[in-house]
């Protein structure tokens, strides 16, 4: 069986996203039960990883301190509940810079294999967007999409890339999948 690790996208996933992308730690708004669910999967010995593009820093719209600042809110919610996320990896650039860590590229999921000295074959990628199910089959991780974020304009985009990959109503529900089958 292969180590218990659960990637998750960020935006759309754990906190409400935005077409003019989450600036600063005020619109880094938690989705309802997103943390306690990350929480439960933490409790349950899963190793949590976080990978998420942030083109804003390539836009000038936000600054590394302000992405920081939203990640220690993150992990500040989730030690109050006694959870926690091993790594938060993110891709800096914008979308025509031709990097390998942009999703749908897997340079980011890469990367967190790396960092975890493992194998990204069955562990799951929860993401809202075609992107991250691209990204996760590149890497050779297992997609999950939410239906929050943008996952509901992703199912009704209708891609068949999206054959065989589940669907949940949000990432508490994924939780409740992993954890009890």
């Amino acid at each position: 069986m292969s180590e218990r690790v659960v990637i998750l996208d960020r935006d759309g996933v754990i906190n409400a996203d935005s077409e003019n992308f989450v600036k600063s730690i005020d619109e880094w708004i938690p989705l309802p039960g997103s943390i306690d669910a990350i929480a439960r999967l933490s409790h349950a010995g899963y190793r949590i990883a976080v990978a998420t593009n942030q083109s804003g820093l390539a836009r000038g719209l936000l600054t590394p301190t302000d992405l920081d600042t939203m990640h220690r809110k993150l992990r500040d919610l989730l030690a109050e509940q006694g959870g926690r996320i091993e790594m938060i990896v993110y891709c800096p650039h914008g979308p025509d810079d031709g990097c390998g860590c942009r999703k749908p590229r897997p340079g980011m999921l890469e990367e967190i294999g790396r960092r975890l000295s493992m194998n990204l074959a069955g562990i799951p990628f929860v993401g809202d967007s075609l992107g991250d199910v691209l990204a996760a089959r590149a890497a050779g991780a297992e997609p999950w999409l939410v239906r929050t974020g943008k996952g509901e304009d992703t199912l009704v985009g209708g891609s068949p890339h999206l054959a065989g990959v589940p669907v949940h109503a949000d990432l508490a529900s994924v939780v409740d999948t992993l954890l009890h089958g």
